[in-house]
């Protein structure tokens, strides 16, 4: 039986840090341990860029990598409400896209 799902989308970069552990970690606690989410996955892209342009990409000759992240997840349209107010203040701003989806 189909029903409506909520689809989030988070875009943040290796680097980004939370208040305790990286802001991946604590999303995924969040994700996880409180509210118990249908389907999480984290994407870890080759390369991107933000709002100022600069290029996060691999490279053999970096040391360092801050390589971009993706986050999305899905759940009744409740529960991904209440999860995004949660996020609201430990995410950047502009950074979380959701949209309506069919689950079948």
């Amino acid at each position: 039986m189909a029903s409506e799902v909520t689809v989030v989308r988070i875009y943040l970069s290796e680097a980004d840090h939370g208040h305790r552990k990286t802001l991946m970690q604590e999303i995924l606690n969040i994700l996880h341990d409180q509210h118990r989410v249908r389907g999480v996955t984290v994407f870890r892209g080759i390369a991107g860029f933000g709002e100022r342009g600069e290029v996060h990409a691999a490279d053999i000759l970096r040391i360092m990598v801050d390589l971009p992240l993706v986050i999305e997840f899905f759940d009744e349209p409740a529960v991904a409400t209440a999860v995004m107010e949660l996020l609201k203040d430990l995410v950047p701003e502009k950074r979380i896209v959701h949209w309506t989806a069919t689950c079948r």
